[in-house]
């Protein structure tokens, strides 16, 4: 496939509302529309891909087509791969992930991967919703950053599997690929005044291994068939997930389990890293359910741990970090090595690995300026721009601000002058998240899932293109409305 060298940068007047929007639109005449008993031509490569197009289809537009190589009255849908496709771009996204899409007469999606061709699907059924008919001309697409992301607490409150399944679909829906799953965690006693002992916690994995009996969450808790679903809708779907056992802070559900390897005497939420046990279950922990995870990262917390044991937490974070990396998973952690190495001011973190992802969530504790200059890779996930708390008089307990976000908020904006530069090497991306630190308030993941909508088109917009010359936040939100509808839901609203 040849790209057009008059493709120039997408117009909001005349490109198709799709969200996120496309990088380059080169407008044709008219349109074409598809009929009853329409084609998808494909390569055996890519047949899931027909499948999950054409059953996408015929649940938003109730038009039944087939997979086939012959000409057809109905309309022709051909995906191809194509190694040698180039793009007007130096961003290295644009051969993993990006896609050219052609509509004149047929309709063409080319790109060097599979996931590309997925994401050309996804414009095409979008352009569907939104316009009725596929409008003619040429799109050229690319994400400007690799993790396109958002993370949910199950820990602190259960997400039923079919709810967990419907934030994948919906995650993909508007091009977003990192799905971080936080799988245990507990009340924040502070808040709440409790004692430990009567403290809510989970732990959200339930094997069937003997040595692991009593572990798993009694409210809640996802089998292996269970797990084994969402990553199957994963990898239908493109999206990674990230699974997250979050140590050795917020790690409550493994001290009532274990009270042995528990800080002051198992009166805590916090591992006792003074105690080699510790260390050794974790490793234990990571071996049981490691072989569940089919994606290349896995996250370990590291978060938020006891001020005064930098030596016992820097010696845990490198030896569960290679434990990860012997176990063929990319480590992902949270940023603490600013207050962990003692402080603003103190000198930088030495002695830590340096091949472990860094969650950048709080400036204070490692801000992502302090993480790059420190040698990490880095993902924005900014408590003050991008955390909700549902319900909350604190981290946006109403939802995020979109107009805000569409406004003036870039995955390289981490505010109060903490920001990198746009498309910094060591920028991966950006995610956000809900914590569900509200224990003893009453809310379902329906409820979630309502406070999240809002904003998400705007994330979605801002990690996959950015901000659009000429186009304001009403005219965006007006044609976010147009494709909300998406395929595959089982619960979800």
């Amino acid at each position: 496939m040849t790209i057009p060298d008059f493709i120039s940068g997408a117009h909001p007047g005349g490109a198709p509302v799709v969200i996120p929007s496309l990088q380059r639109w080169s407008p044709g005449e008219g349109g074409t529309r598809l009929g009853e008993g329409f084609a998808v031509e494909h390569s055996p490569e890519l047949a899931d891909i027909a499948a999950t197009l054409l059953a996408d289809i015929a649940e938003l537009t109730g038009l039944s087509g087939s997979a086939a190589v012959a000409e057809s009255a109905a309309g022709k849908i051909v995906l191809a791969l194509d190694p040698e496709l180039d793009f007007p771009t130096g961003n290295a996204t644009a051969l993993t992930e990006g896609y050219v899409l052609e509509v004149d007469g047929g309709v063409r999606v080319g790109s060097r991967t599979a996931t590309g061709v997925y994401w050309g699907t996804r414009t095409l059924l979008q352009m569907l919703a939104s316009h009725g008919e596929l409008p003619r001309g040429t799109a050229v697409d690319w994400p400007n950053y690799p993790v396109r992301g958002f993370m949910l607490d199950v820990g602190r409150r259960f997400a039923s599997p079919g709810a967990l399944r419907d934030w994948i679909r919906f995650l993909s829906w508007n091009k977003l690929n990192t799905f971080m799953i936080h799988l245990n965690d507990n009340e924040i006693t502070k808040d709440t005044k409790r004692p430990w002992d009567m403290a809510q916690q989970a732990f959200r994995l339930a094997s069937d291994s003997p040595w692991l009996a009593g572990l798993a969450a009694e409210d809640g808790s996802y089998s292996r068939a269970d797990w084994d679903s969402f990553e199957d809708v994963a990898e239908q779907r493109h999206v990674r997930l990230v699974p997250e056992i979050d140590v050795p802070a917020h790690s409550r559900s493994f001290i009532r389990w274990r009270p042995e390897v528990g800080l002051n005497g198992g009166d805590s939420d916090m591992l006792d890293l003074g105690n080699p046990e510790s260390t050794a279950l974790v490793r234990a922990l990571f071996d049981e359910f490691v072989p569940w995870f089919r994606g290349p990262a896995v996250h370990f917390g590291a978060d938020e741990y006891a001020k005064g044991h930098s030596d016992e937490y820097r010696d845990f974070f490198n030896a569960i970090g290679s434990h990860l990396r012997s176990l063929d998973k990319d480590p992902v952690a949270w940023g603490s090595l600013t207050v962990m190495s003692g402080g603003a001011g103190a000198p930088g973190p030495e002695g830590y690995n340096r091949d472990v992802a860094i969650c950048a969530w709080n400036k204070d504790w490692y801000s992502g300026q302090a993480a790059v200059a420190d040698g990490y890779s880095v993902i924005n996930t900014d408590d003050e721009l991008l955390y909700i708390v549902p319900f909350a008089d604190y981290y946006h307990g109403k939802g995020l601000d979109a107009r805000a976000l569409f406004e003036s908020w870039e995955p390289h904006i981490f505010g109060e002058g903490q920001d990198l530069a746009p498309g910094h090497p060591q920028l991966l991306g950006a995610a956000s998240a809900v914590w569900n630190d509200l224990v003893l308030l009453a809310y379902n993941e329906l409820a979630v899932h309502d406070l999240v909508k809002p904003a998400f088109g705007v994330l979605a917009q801002k990690m996959w293109a950015g901000a659009v010359p000429g186009l304001d936040y009403g005219d965006f939100m007006s044609g976010a409305k147009l494709v909300a509808r998406w395929p595959g839901r089982e619960f979800l609203a």
